[in-house]
């Protein structure tokens, strides 16, 4: 909440969890008012601003991050392009080395990335950064009439199983005004206890993982339920972290009932993109740079796929200067305001599957055929493929019953039209799908 004093001048209002971040020393106040201002910018002239802001980081540290120097061949710099990539394996050193002068861990916001990309690693934000990252987060959520803190939100994310940090996201949670869900079972009879407290909590909005939520919803339907029937305060339905298929929003908006926004970001950054209400992936510019390149690091024009890099505009502590997600995609700009989005997201650079003919496809492309065949059948819950040779896959899956013969042979048929013929496919069912530390679905895993 915020009141307009003066022509210049906004004061903020802080809710109990923004007062706590306040007092932990991110300058939450401040960072609100400055996002003001890069809005401004961003609307007078965002080639400027944006331009600005990239040399301005760059060049900090240059001079202040002795890693960084390191890492950066001077003489080699003749433009931007020339700035070399960061990957997730160069960060894979001890974190106060990576740190520039002038912070130390105990002055800086640490955490650690979920690893879903083979390269776990810890990081850091100066605190001033990270504020503008919650500053960004709690605007986003209030187009929606969501306030971070006030609104009861119903958490579909991962926990450490014990030790400290176990109790600080529980803190974490208090705090943020978060009712937290056990994902890492959701057996039917867990989801039953989901719904219960769905009937008795007034929750706003639900945000997690999509596969989570996902595999909720397909319980509701099970039980011909739609949520907001139950839970008459629900607003909205955040999916984050894993792909939203187009039939699986359908179906969450089917059985949740409210609007479903994807959210495309990292922990190590914050928000990349966040869906406009024409479900368009706007890019975040205010805090970062996104760019789409090519195999030499060379920007790509608009519409074109490559690999995802990004730069972090306002991380003094720590360099994420054309850094390497590890995704890959297309930019876009929206046709009515001009602003960059993120048009298509085509999965993790490296999971790709890897075909006897010697035909390379996206997993996702894989996993979304199996999908698509498996779910015809409705009673599959989720499903993980894994490659264990080139030419052979096992099909993991969750369901009450074992898929029939004629149902496993459509699923054949559809590989083989989309794919290719000849490739060995094993069924195999599961009451659950072990998930990654963080929480996550790896859905499509190769071995090879």
């Amino acid at each position: 909440m915020f009141v307009n004093c003066r022509p210049n001048l906004i004061i903020f209002y802080l809710n109990r969890f923004e007062r706590v971040l306040e007092l932990s020393g991110f300058a939450l106040k401040s960072a609100k008012q400055h996002l003001l201002q890069i809005e401004k910018e961003l609307q007078k002239d965002t080639n400027a601003y944006v331009k600005k802001k990239r040399q301005d980081i760059f060049h900090y540290h240059l001079k202040h991050n002795s890693f960084y120097q390191k890492f950066v061949n001077q003489n080699d710099i003749q433009s931007w392009d020339d700035i070399p990539i960061m990957t997730k394996a160069n960060l894979q050193q001890p974190l106060e080395e990576r740190l520039s002068e002038g912070y130390k861990l105990k002055d800086v916001f640490v955490s650690k990335t979920s690893g879903s990309s083979g390269h776990p690693f810890s990081f850091a934000k100066d605190k001033y950064c990270h504020a503008l990252t919650w500053a960004n987060i709690i605007k986003l959520y209030q187009q929606h009439d969501i306030e971070m803190g006030k609104s009861l939100e119903a958490r579909f994310y991962g926990i450490p199983k014990s030790g400290l940090s176990h109790y600080k996201e529980r803190l974490k949670d208090k705090f943020a005004k978060r009712y937290r869900f056990d994902i890492f079972d959701l057996s039917d009879e867990a989801l039953a206890e989901f719904l219960k407290a769905f009937q008795t909590k007034p929750f706003e909005f639900i945000n997690g993982y999509t596969s989570s939520i996902v595999r909720f919803a397909k319980y509701l339907k099970s039980q011909n339920i739609v949520l907001r029937e139950e839970c008459p305060s629900l607003k909205l339905c955040i999916t984050t972290s894993e792909m939203l298929f187009e039939n699986d929003r359908l179906l969450l908006e089917k059985q949740i009932g409210v609007k479903v926004v994807n959210e495309y970001g990292a922990s190590e950054l914050g928000v990349i993109a966040f869906e406009n209400f024409k479900n368009e992936w706007l890019i975040n510019t205010k805090t970062l740079l996104v760019e789409v390149v090519d195999e030499t690091g060379k920007a790509l024009p608009f519409g074109e796929e490559g690999e995802i890099v990004i730069t972090s505009l306002y991380n003094k502590a720590h360099p994420f200067i054309r850094y390497k997600i590890g995704d890959r995609g297309v930019l876009s700009l929206d046709s009515k305001s001009g602003q960059p989005i993120l048009k298509q997201l085509t999965g993790r650079t490296n999971d790709f599957a890897k075909l006897p003919s010697g035909k390379v496809i996206p997993a996702l492309t894989f996993y979304y055929v199996t999908k698509s065949a498996i779910e015809n059948s409705g009673q599959v819950k989720e499903i993980v493929v894994v490659q264990n040779r080139k030419d052979q896959f096992d099909i993991i899956y969750v369901a009450d019953r074992v898929l029939s013969d004629p149902q496993k042979q459509t699923i054949l048929e559809a590989i083989e039209k989309y794919l290719e013929p000849d490739l060995k496919i094993n069924f195999n069912q599961k009451t659950q799908i072990k998930r990654s530390k963080s929480g996550k679905l790896k859905q499509f895993e190769s071995k090879i």
